[in-house]
């Protein structure tokens, strides 16, 4: 019988079980066993994590073609214009890649969320900011070069939603076992 189950990843912590380089992995959180990753938080993300044994189910997650959004709530420097905002929202050229486009609006009222460990700087002087970025592609660490292509660096970057999946009440470091109907192929 497979296992589907929702994770909190915390900030600093691999979306994998061996650990690397001194950084912390999901085998301190007494997860089951035989579970992976369907997808992939970097180790500076947070955020909602799916893990399960259904290979095929991660396949077809995974598959560019599942066009799954994932939603995201990021903390930027500085208030983004309206015109940055649009950038985002119509496709930005990164790298060698132009993004397909992406919904961002500025979260009002600003949302609460969890203290992070270590917290992220503060400065009297410039004023972060919380936005939501709904996207349907994954490339790594895109989000964050997405914000700083428009001159808005990430400073923290949490993962809600993917799909019809949603973090909820869930706090750093907590699961919960859910069941395959509760996952939209």
């Amino acid at each position: 019988m497979a296992r589907y189950i929702l994770f909190h990843k915390p900030y600093g912590v691999l979306s994998q079980f061996t650990p690397e380089d001194g950084a912390k992995s999901l085998a301190e959180y007494n997860l089951p066993s035989g579970i992976y990753a369907a997808g992939r938080l970097d180790k500076d993300s947070e955020g909602l994590l799916l893990l399960t044994d259904d290979g095929p189910l991660i396949e077809r997650l995974l598959n560019p073609k599942s066009d799954k959004q994932k939603t995201y709530w990021v903390l930027v420097e500085r208030v983004p214009t309206e015109e940055s905002l649009e950038r985002m929202r119509k496709g930005l050229k990164i790298e060698d890649y132009t993004t397909r486009p992406a919904d961002v609006s500025i979260i009002d009222p600003q949302p609460e969320v969890p203290p992070r460990d270590p917290p992220v700087r503060f400065r009297k002087t410039i004023q972060d900011i919380w936005i939501e970025v709904k996207i349907v592609e994954g490339k790594n660490r895109q989000i964050r070069k997405m914000t700083a292509a428009i001159g808005h660096p990430t400073l923290r970057l949490i993962r809600k939603k993917i799909g019809g999946l949603e973090l909820g009440n869930l706090q750093p470091g907590e699961w919960k076992e859910i069941s395959r109907e509760d996952i939209t192929p």
